[in-house]
């Protein structure tokens, strides 16, 4: 009998997938898998049961939001465990699950699981740790992080606009230096993003036409700091419209990228922080992990 190690965060998002878990578990088992059932409990814990526990399984499914798809990752790259990934996204705005036109309704992301195939893709590599769709730093990456998980059960998606609105006003400009893939790039910024996924924090969109998540490259795009809140306004209107040639803006595709920055500036990796570098590398490991999904994906 196939082997299936079922992690699950059961305080993700507003605790949807909770109310059907019995339902998707009867789902596996019918599909003629045998579940072993693993909460999470904490910070880290994803991460700890996957490494722990995933070399056993023939697949390991994952439900909760982008945070414990991240830890998964994590512990199976760590771990340097081969084992394919299916991802129930139930966090707050579930932005790789976007990205891979992934069901939200969870009963359905389930089914698409059991009758899907295994898909590689990118994924990001930030000094010792891994990410799967974005490292950000500046506007709007402390609210990510910030903003307490009872509210985001309660607010959804809109927990992160407010908390990133409330950000406006305490705005710190970060001075960085990036070497894109050779090309040099220093400024005071407003926000940065690597970014392997065409939804980041929620908020923006980037246009599908220029991300592949499985062409080794990330897009990487820089805000340039302003005391103008026309320019600002500006350079969002443009982002809305994915319009990538404002004057505020750099946009570039790179496989690695350097980055030299103050030592205490934040960063969030999918959505959860990561303490500040002088110096860090940034690499993108073509195709590292599989992904199940169907080829034509539903949104119920």
């Amino acid at each position: 009998m196939k082997k299936l190690l079922f992690i699950m965060n059961p305080f993700a998002g507003q605790k949807k997938a909770n109310k059907v878990l019995p339902e998707i578990l009867m789902l596996f088992t019918e599909a003629g898998y045998e579940i072993n059932i693993s909460m999470t409990t904490g910070p880290g814990s994803a991460t700890r049961l996957a490494a722990e526990r995933g070399g056993r399984a023939d697949l390991i499914v994952c439900c909760g939001g982008d945070g414990t798809l991240n830890e998964t990752i994590n512990g199976l790259l760590m771990a340097q465990l081969n084992v394919p990934v299916g991802y129930i996204p139930s966090g707050t705005t579930n932005d790789f699950a976007a990205s891979l036109k992934l069901s939200h309704n969870p009963i359905q992301a389930a089914k698409d699981i059991i009758e899907g195939q295994a898909v590689s893709y990118d994924i990001g590599k930030f000094g010792d740790r891994y990410f799967c769709y974005v490292a950000s730093f500046g506007a709007f990456t402390k609210s990510s992080y910030a903003v307490p998980q009872t509210v985001k059960n309660a607010l959804g998606h809109t927990a992160y606009v407010l908390g990133g609105i409330s950000e406006l006003s305490q705005i710190r400009n970060e001075h960085v230096r990036m070497e894109i893939d050779g090309e040099v790039v220093e400024d005071d910024f407003l926000f940065g993003a690597i970014s392997n996924s065409t939804s980041v924090g929620g908020v923006m969109t980037l246009d599908p036409k220029q991300v592949d998540l499985q062409d080794g490259k990330f897009e990487v795009l820089l805000i340039r700091a302003s005391k103008n809140l026309q320019e600002i306004s500006e350079c969002l209107l443009s982002l809305q419209k994915q319009q990538y040639n404002n004057a505020m803006m750099t946009f570039r595709s790179a496989s690695r990228i350097t980055v030299e920055a103050e030592p205490d500036m934040p960063w969030t990796l999918d959505g959860e922080k990561e303490e500040g570098h002088a110096l860090v590398q940034v690499e993108n490991l073509r195709q590292a992990i599989a992904i199940i999904r169907r080829e034509e994906e539903t949104d119920d």
